[in-house]
């Protein structure tokens, strides 16, 4: 529970601290920020996350999980191998995800999903990691495409 607690801090504080000075730097207030709507890619990905966290079972929310880490750590590391761009926004988004303390939250999360396997269904965990993999690559097209943001308001709940 502690390391979970530990990937709730590092999501919720640092890494989106790192976007929220991104939005800083471009112009965009806390307020815009936080009234953006998602994409379509994006609520899917997230509905499909929740989904899996409410209805799935451990196995299949450890597979679900790590591409959202090790794609990023993966990619960064691959960056900076390449040598770090004259950008100073992408080399910080870099810097961020190929750091060593990333990368051993990233190793735990591997070592979690392949624990999980050893008595898990694979099927279903194998599904969701790869449902979980096409919805990164969906997102990284999205934001290439610039997929604009839902207008629509969410459904109101029956009974609300």
């Amino acid at each position: 529970m502690t390391r979970f607690a530990e990937l709730a801090g590092a999501v919720l504080g640092r890494e989106m601290e790192l976007h929220r000075s991104y939005a800083v730097e471009w112009g965009i207030s806390t307020a815009e920020l936080e009234a953006e709507r998602p994409t379509a890619t994006t609520r899917g990905y997230t509905d499909f996350l929740l989904r899996v966290a409410a209805l799935g079972d451990y196995g299949e929310l450890v597979g679900a999980l790590l591409p959202c880490t090790w794609g990023y750590h993966e990619l960064a590391v691959d960056l900076v191998e390449r040598g770090l761009p004259g950008n100073e926004l992408y080399a910080r988004w870099i810097d961020e995800y190929a750091n060593p303390e990333f990368g051993e939250l990233t190793a735990w999360c591997r070592a979690l999903t392949d624990a999980a396997a050893e008595s898990g269904d694979h099927r279903r965990m194998t599904d969701a990691f790869l449902t979980s993999s096409r919805y990164e690559l969906a997102f990284w097209d999205a934001s290439w495409r610039e997929e604009p943001p839902l207008h629509e308001p969410a459904a109101p709940l029956p009974g609300a």
